[in-house]
């Protein structure tokens, strides 16, 4: 195979018009990378969306069928459960464009799934387009519009198609890594618990505030401070040094008396049990003997507390 080399930024057609279509296409754009097209759906709302994306970007709004494929790169941002099928759809429409012109159009083609490889491209491959996963980590949500600048993606597959990768994600000031294809469903649950599941804790502190006599509303307004400074100390001091509260100081007592106001709010006790006992394996705890005792008992009760299943 003629091996492929790009100078200057490739013109890049989006598959997509989400929310991580959108702030990747914006920062393409603004990056003074072309983008060309954004393919959608042949619904009504993705439509409308691409059509929406497009004019903010300078590109065509199309669907897989009316679609010209003649940019350098194809980048999907489409769900996990879409990438292969849309990869079908469009490596059938590549070839026969391919036949017409006696040339490879799209030689390169991405994906930004965190927990699938690479492979999930292969029929672009086998139309002739080298091919790699980016999963930028990052949260991507609909009215939010964060920057790229220092963001790490994770990067796997083809070496030249990894190669224009690290060069786009250099171009949009993030950060790339290689990624070991075997080591996505890993990184991927890492990636949840980063944002997803810290979001479901955020939850759960509502929860627990309740008990406090809050509303969700208010917890979420007061707790903000304490969250932002913890995870400023993160950044700055480590974990170890930023750990404060009754277990760095060996509080039994008070940890106790957590568990019994919590009874009525059982979410919120089962959480707070699993994490100081993830505290107990982590961080620097006081009066670790004590401390075990208390959340072995508390761990009873709590799986004692759920309901069971009637058997009939």
């Amino acid at each position: 195979m003629t091996k492929r080399t790009i100078t200057g930024k490739p013109a890049v057609a989006i598959v997509g018009a989400g929310s991580l279509a959108t702030s990747l296409a914006v920062a393409l754009h603004q990056a003074g990378f072309p983008i060309t097209e954004i393919i959608a759906r042949d619904a009504p709302q993705s439509r409308q969306r691409a059509r929406a994306l497009a004019s903010r970007v300078g590109a065509q709004a199309v669907t897989a069928h009316s679609a010209a494929l003649d940019a350098t790169l194809l980048w999907l941002c489409v769900p996990d459960r879409e990438i292969r099928r849309a990869a079908w759809v469009l490596s059938d429409h590549l070839i026969a464009r391919a036949l017409l012109q006696q040339k490879v159009i799209a030689r390169f083609a991405l994906h930004s799934s965190g927990a699938f490889s690479s492979r999930e491209l292969d029929p672009l491959r086998k139309a002739g387009a080298a091919v790699a996963s980016a999963h930028p980590l990052m949260t991507f949500v609909a009215g939010a519009h964060p920057s790229l600048t220092a963001v790490p993606f994770a990067i796997e597959g083809d070496e030249e198609a990894a190669r224009v990768a690290r060069r786009i994600v250099r171009s949009l000031g993030g950060e790339s890594f290689s990624l070991p294809a075997k080591r996505k469903a890993a990184y991927h649950a890492w990636a949840t618990m980063t944002s997803p599941l810290l979001l479901a804790f955020l939850v759960t502190l509502e929860e627990a505030a309740r008990a406090a006599g809050l509303t969700r509303q208010d917890a979420r307004r007061k707790s903000l401070p304490i969250i932002r400074q913890t995870l400023a100390n993160y950044s700055r001091l480590g974990p170890e040094r930023s750990f404060s509260g009754p277990l760095v100081r060996g509080d039994a007592e008070t940890v106790a008396k957590h568990m019994t106001v919590l009874k009525k709010h059982a979410g919120a006790r089962e959480v707070y049990v699993a994490l100081a006992r993830a505290a107990m394996r982590g961080l620097p705890v006081k009066n670790r003997d004590g401390l075990q005792r208390l959340l072995r008992g508390l761990s009873t009760e709590v799986l004692s507390d759920r309901p069971r299943l009637s058997r009939s």
